[in-house]
């Protein structure tokens, strides 16, 4: 059983900066995405940052600019550089690794893990 662990998450200011990890327990083969969501209280879900296989971005337009995403595959290990955090930005933040593994699609999540920022 792959596990996802998301860590670097806290209490920062706003205007201040987080970094996030998530890594797998094992190696997991054909991943196609790796990707930052997040959930604040009473919100739907949703997507904040993803990166594909191929090295492509995508990025929500509140944090453009601000955040960055990016993969580690010797380590196995995506992170979330957040930079210039705003109050609004306070959430439960999930790492979901994606998997294409013949014709079918796996996803895999994390725990969570809490960011909250101060005004």
């Amino acid at each position: 059983q792959v596990q996802l662990v998301e860590s670097g998450g806290g209490l920062v200011q706003a205007g201040g900066s987080l970094r996030l990890s998530c890594a797998a327990s094992k190696i997991i083969s054909n991943i196609n995405a790796m990707g930052w969501y997040r959930q604040a209280p009473g919100k739907q879900r949703e997507l904040v940052a993803q990166i594909t296989s191929g090295g492509i971005t995508k990025y929500a337009d509140s944090v453009k600019g601000r955040f960055t995403i990016s993969r580690d595959n010797a380590r196995n290990t995506v992170y979330l550089q957040m930079n210039s955090l705003k109050p609004e930005d306070t959430a439960v933040y999930y790492c979901k690794w994606t998997r294409l593994w013949s014709n079918m699609v796996y996803d895999y999540w994390g725990q969570g893990t809490q960011v909250t920022v101060s005004s």
